[in-house]
């Protein structure tokens, strides 16, 4: 079953060759005339290790984000997206491991979440606050959905993961054409008006958000289980990442339509 969250995409076959040998592999491994010595093994992949490192990226994205909003370098914004969309596109294609790239991103994306939350608050006093409110939204749907996935209350199958994909893929298409929209015909469709409508389409960009990450706890859950190697835990904790970007925005934008 595939994830929604690109950064999952595909993980498990990258995993599964790179995980704890099976016990036809460990048979042949026997047979073998010849001792070549010992060998130290991989340390494999715990749940510890992927709340650690998640943890570590959350932390750097938190400094980063809040030294951007309190020195107000908003011009730092830009430049950051295009860093962070970068690095994103080489760890997701390379299915890289590598902690550097990893934290790098999450500080990219620390300042442009920084940068767009201080902004949002300098525009109005009527927007003060509105940045801690969206963090802890944010972290209560994150823990919601792990509570959910470890009750079983919703189970991740194929079928479910068809719809997600599908309505994934119907919330980004009808980004794009507003993008389109507004950017080239000056047409404003409402999605992101701050209307009836705008609320909506923000609450269904957020269930969408939150639905994933059952789909990202599954991939993890059946890493740990066919014994991946434990630097795949920074894989995992950039995923995540990727997943609480897209609702921390939106959650933000949603609390912003309110405060209008």
């Amino acid at each position: 079953m595939p994830s929604s969250n690109p950064a999952f995409r595909g993980i498990d076959k990258v995993v599964a060759g790179q995980a704890a040998p099976n016990a036809e592999y460990l048979q042949q491994m026997y047979d073998q005339p010849a001792y070549a010595g010992p060998r130290t093994p991989a340390r494999l992949l715990t749940l510890d290790d992927v709340i650690a490192k998640t943890a570590t990226v959350l932390g750097v994205a938190v400094i980063a984000g809040g030294l951007t909003a309190y020195f107000k370098a908003y011009t730092l914004m830009l430049p950051a997206l295009v860093v962070g969309l970068v690095l994103s596109m080489i760890v997701i294609f390379k299915r890289s491991t590598n902690p550097a790239l990893i934290l790098s991103y999450a500080a990219a994306e620390g300042v442009v979440l920084g940068g767009i939350s201080g902004w949002i608050e300098s525009l109005s006093p009527n927007y003060h606050g509105i940045a801690l409110q969206a963090i802890v939204g944010t972290l209560g749907v994150f823990g919601g959905m792990l509570f959910v996935y470890k009750t079983g209350a919703i189970r991740v199958t194929p079928k479910f993961t068809k719809i997600l994909l599908g309505a994934m893929i119907g919330v980004v298409v009808l980004m794009l054409f507003n993008m389109v929209a507004a950017w080239l015909f000056h047409f404003d469709t409402g999605l992101r008006s701050g209307g009836g409508l705008a609320i909506v389409f923000s609450l269904v960009c957020i269930v969408i958000a939150a639905m994933s990450f059952l789909l990202d706890f599954d991939q993890i859950d059946k890493a740990l289980k066919i014994g991946a190697p434990a630097r795949f835990a920074w894989y995992f904790a950039f995923g995540l990442m990727v997943t609480l970007v897209w609702l921390y925005l939106e959650i933000l934008r949603l609390l912003s339509y309110f405060r209008q």
